[in-house]
């Protein structure tokens, strides 16, 4: 299985913000069908005394058309969701996207249609100095 560009990145960020990576990757079945989400986190929450569990599916859009690297990762994420709903219905699952794509592209009008429709939460993440810019819920 192949990891994305900035797999590293998005792992160094999220311990950075605090989260202890549980899954590298995180692997669910669904029936028959075996799912892969690039890293599972969670995070005690000491003032509500439990646990903040998350999947995050990581892209890189930095293929040659960005809407194909849109259309490829709101499939794959409405599918992990899909799974993970099933599977693990505690665990909330994020979209990584790099803060350059974020900035550009995401901020065009049919991304953020999308995005909205489909109610994907996302994880802006910065590529260089590997830290969370903002969660997008």
């Amino acid at each position: 299985m192949a990891r994305d560009l900035f797999h590293d990145a998005v792992k160094n960020a999220l311990i950075k913000d605090g989260w202890c990576i549980t899954d590298d990757p995180f692997s669910l079945k669904v029936g028959d069908s075996e799912l892969y989400i690039d890293l599972g986190a969670e995070r005690f929450i000491a003032a509500e005394r439990n646990n903040e569990k998350i999947a995050v599916e990581i892209k890189s859009f930095i293929g040659n058309s960005s809407v194909s690297d849109f259309h490829l990762a709101v499939g794959q994420f409405i599918n992990y969701r899909i799974g993970l709903k099933a599977a693990y219905p505690d665990r909330k699952l994020f979209l990584a996207i790099p803060n350059t794509s974020y900035e550009t592209f995401f901020k065009k009008e049919f991304p953020r249609m999308v995005i909205q429709e489909c109610q994907i939460d996302i994880l802006v993440y910065d590529t260089k100095n590997e830290v969370i810019v903002t969660w997008k819920i």
